[in-house]
Parts: structure tokens; sequence; C-alpha cells
């Protein structure tokens, strides 16, 4: 007696070995569909069920009943488009936006609120102290300040009248003045208005001790590194020094200038830098910080791209510049005097 050749069924979800000989027409169980994977579902388009894990999937029974068959079922072709020989596919790239309009150099400056550690804080309290800084008005005697001085916090009006004067109280604004479409407004207060007599009329916030004479800062010039870096949204300006006073020092911006002076008590000097911005910022979303070891000015973009520098040259005039005369003039106007006369009658 020979041997039957067992062959290899190709019907999707059987794949088992049959006898030619003893194919009947229910021998095979299979699916006569096609998988389907979507939304991380698996199935068959010929059978209701699905599931999302694959062994799952490799186990459901097939729901057609037939004979076996050796031959492999032909793979569903997939729709090509077409596309003539002489068609041309053209692709035009998005329009770059219009650049914005930049505002002149002259835009009046707001100045920054600086928002410093509380570690910073700390070492320039101590300074004050201690006494390596300049000593305190408060601490200045009633002699040293001249009758009919002004206070000079913000929107106190007392004038200092004599000794007497010292035991009032000082009711000003602590923060700054803003100007920002049409209102006007103190950074410390929530009143606001159109006004600016209104303005200067607004009463302090808070109350302390009048200033009578603002300290001395110091004239000395201080050498401080200036670093820059941007990513798409921002611009941050470094400038690295130890123990910044934020309370004596000055940082105003504008769309396009950016103006620092920096007061150091230890070196009892400044860092001062005054420059044209290679971009335009947001002066309402950028901000100013300090800590112990450096100040931090964070440049909000107005438009999304890099900046190529962080700002333009502008050319520094020196006041002998402005005052050196023009000596070509009368040198040109001498000449005439070392030439002789010439006698051109004969010609």
């Amino acid at each position: 007696m020979s041997e039957t050749k067992m062959l290899l069924c190709y019907n999707r979800g059987c794949g088992q070995s049959f006898d030619p000989e003893l194919n009947a027409d229910d021998s095979c169980r299979h699916h006569s569909g096609v998988p389907v994977f979507h939304d991380a579902y698996k199935g068959w388009s010929c059978c209701n069920k699905k599931c999302t894990d694959f062994t799952e999937f490799l186990n459901i029974k097939g729901c057609t009943l037939s004979k076996h068959s050796n031959v492999k079922p032909p793979e569903p072709e997939k729709p090509q488009k077409k596309v003539p020989d002489d068609e041309v596919i053209e692709y035009k790239a998005p329009a770059a936006p219009e650049p914005m309009a930049r505002p002149p150099f002259e835009t009046p400056m707001v100045k920054m609120a600086v928002t410093a550690t509380k570690a910073l804080q700390d070492q320039i309290a101590a300074l004050k102290s201690s006494g390596d800084v300049s000593k305190s008005i408060a601490t200045e005697s009633a002699s040293d300040i001249p009758v009919g001085t002004a206070c000079k916090n913000n929107s106190c009006k007392m004038m200092y009248e004599g000794p007497h004067t010292l035991q009032t109280t000082c009711t000003y604004h602590p923060g700054y003045p803003v100007f920002h479409e049409g209102l006007k407004f103190w950074t410390c207060c929530t009143k606001r208005t159109t006004d600016f007599d209104n303005f200067l009329a607004q009463v302090g916030c808070a109350a302390g001790e009048h200033v009578w004479l603002k300290q001395k800062v110091g004239a000395d010039e201080v050498k401080c590194r200036l670093d820059w870096y941007q990513t798409t949204s921002h611009v941050y300006v470094s400038i690295f020094g130890k123990k910044c006073d934020p309370d004596a020092s000055l940082v105003e911006l504008s769309p396009v200038r950016l103006k620092l002076v920096l007061y150091f008590p230890e070196q009892d000097g400044t860092f001062t830098k005054d420059m044209e911005l290679r971009g335009i910022v947001d002066v309402e979303k950028s901000s100013v910080s300090m800590t112990p070891a450096k100040v931090e000015v964070s440049l909000k973009k107005m438009e999304i791209g890099s900046w190529a520098k962080l700002d333009f040259p502008r050319e520094q005039v020196t006041p002998c510049e402005k005052s050196t005369p023009n000596v070509i003039a009368p040198n040109v106007a001498n000449l005439s005097e070392q030439v002789e006369s010439v006698d051109l009658s004969d010609l």
C-alpha cells in the first residue's frame, strides 16, 4: 500500500495538512474574506468578531466550510492613483508673513519691574547694614537736609520743614508708572485712569519713611560679561556680576531698545549699556530677574524667527568729536595768499 502525500491547505485561517483523497466539501473551516486592521482592532472582513490582541485574532475560528485547497488565494490589489505622464505637479511654498513695521529708536521706554531672589535680597540687606555701602538716607542728620526739600518717594508731596517732619508718615507708591493703550496706572495699584492729572493725584498705597535725599550711586564703571541666547519665542540677555542692587538699578525697555544701568554696591560702581535690538519685542511680556550672580532680561519676540545678532551697532559720538572745529576751510582760504599773482596778458 503506497503512502498518500499530504498537502498544506492555503485557505485563510486553516493552515492544516490534508489528504487529497479524503478532501470533502466540509473538511476545511476557514475565512473567505481578508484580514482587516483598523484603529488597533483586528478582524476578518467576512466576520463581525473583532479583537485587539493579535494572538486572539489568529485563533478566531473560520466562518466558512469548504474543501481544502493547496492553491494560494490571490492578494487583494491595492488601488493605484493614475497620474498622466504629461501632468506637472507644482508645489507652492506658503507665503512669508509681511514683516512688522519697526518702531523708531526714540520710542518711549518703560521702566521694567525687577524680580530679585530671596538670597540676593538678604545679601544686599547685609551689605547695607554692615556699612559697606554709603550711609543710608534714614540715618542722615536733620542738618544735612535743606528746608524745602521734597520727598523723593513716588506721589508723596511732603516738603521738609524741619526735624519735626521726620516724624510724619510717608504715603507713596512703591511701584513704577505704566502707560499702556491710553491707560495710566502704578504697578502696585489696581486703580487705572486715562487722565494724566488724575494719575498724578492718586494717593499712595503704601506707608513708610520719607526719603529726602537719594542715595549716591558710585560713578565708577564696572565691567561685566554680557551673553545672550534665544529660543523660538524669547531672547535671553544675561549680565554676569555679583550682588547687583535691584533698588538702585534701572532697566528700561522699548520694542526696539534695551537700556541697562546696574549698580553693584561692593564695587560702588555701575554697569551701563544702551543697545538697539535686532528684532521687535513685546514689552508687556518681557521680564527682568536678578540672582546673586547675574541679571537676566527675558525678551518676548513679536515675530517668529531667529536673530542674527543681539543688537545693531550704534556709533557713539564723544563730546570732543562734537566740538572739533573744521580746520580744512581755513587752510583752503589761506592758499590764495601763498600764491603769487601771474601776468597772463601776453598769452
